[in-house]
């Protein structure tokens, strides 16, 4: 299947849908600092390009002839974390990328984002363009903690194929889900070597001091070190700050389950910390990915019976 990933950032979707056994051909995205990390990763290319200029990126997009179109438009104006604007200019992304869609008419796509774009009006009238073209829907939101990622990330996914019914994918998408949530110490063991580290909070209300025995809480764009002034939390699994370090940017990447392997050279420290925080956690794209996968190839089995059976006949 091959696919074609829009807003791709680091390539945490890409490399997950690859991993599944998509063919990611091509990517696409705007942000100079994270296309350059996904050129040191992969061997297909990527494109510096403005998805607002919806018909450019079609006539760019169509040569590479995708089954699925990926992606996930910028989420800051949907976020939880500070001022919500879903009219803001990275919202009207989101209604870019499904004029896209309808302009190349793949037989998939699939876009991920924060949870709660799914109660804004922009994904609505984006999901009204989609049906209209002719998709149907399963939408759904995932918890990373259940799909091989050591991290409490709540994801939406939709997902669309032409010329079917929705929740198509949904029995795929729960058969596979633990039962429980992924710790850091299941996924690493002992290779942070601390049992307790400080991921900085959005508040002083809330905790900021964390076990490697439970999931990470969403890792962030911004990573800082513990004040000197930290008021302890009831919820902060230690109270003794000398057993207690912020991780580093390596060791986020780790939580967001990219390999050791992946090259983060030519950016500094901050921008790299926004696009881990950015990034779309590897083994949950795996996990949708295989879902995907295994769908078509039941599709594709069902199919060939018919045709044999016609044949027959």
């Amino acid at each position: 299947m091959r696919a074609v990933d829009l807003f791709s950032g680091c390539g945490g979707l890409s490399l997950g849908l690859e991993n599944a056994g998509l063919n990611v051909v091509a990517a696409y995205e705007n942000w100079s600092a994270a296309a350059n990390i996904y050129q040191q990763n992969f061997n297909h290319p990527i494109f510096e390009f403005d998805l607002s200029d919806v018909q450019g990126a079609v006539e760019h997009i169509r040569q590479f002839n995708p089954d699925i179109i990926v992606g996930g438009p910028p989420c800051q104006d949907f976020s939880s974390a500070g001022k919500r604007n879903e009219n803001g200019s990275r919202g009207d992304l989101t209604l870019s990328y499904a004029q896209i869609i309808i302009g190349i008419m793949p037989r998939w796509f699939l876009m991920e984002n924060v949870e709660r774009i799914n109660k804004t009006e922009v994904f609505a009238e984006a999901k009204k363009l989609l049906r209209e073209a002719g998709y149907g829907f399963t939408e759904m939101v995932l918890d990373a903690s259940k799909c091989g990622v050591p991290q409490k990330r709540k994801r939406m996914f939709l997902i669309g194929q032409l010329d079917t019914f929705d929740n198509f994918l949904r029995d795929k998408l729960l058969q596979g889900l633990s039962r429980n949530s992924m710790t850091i110490r299941e996924y690493l063991g002992n290779q942070l070597n601390t049992e307790n580290y400080y991921r900085h909070a959005r508040s002083y209300a809330r905790r900021g001091i964390f076990s490697i025995d439970e999931p990470s809480p969403t890792i962030r764009g911004v990573n800082r070190p513990i004040p000197p002034s930290y008021v302890f939390h009831p919820g902060d699994s230690t109270t003794q700050l000398e057993e207690v370090r912020p991780l580093t940017s390596l060791e986020r990447s780790y939580i967001q389950t990219f390999p050791k392997t992946f090259n983060w050279n030519g950016v500094n420290k901050t921008t790299l910390e926004q696009i881990i925080g950015n990034a779309v956690p590897v083994n949950l794209a795996t996990y949708v990915g295989n879902c995907i996968m295994a769908y078509n190839e039941d599709e594709n089995g069902i199919l060939n019976l018919v045709n044999e059976n016609l044949q027959e006949i």
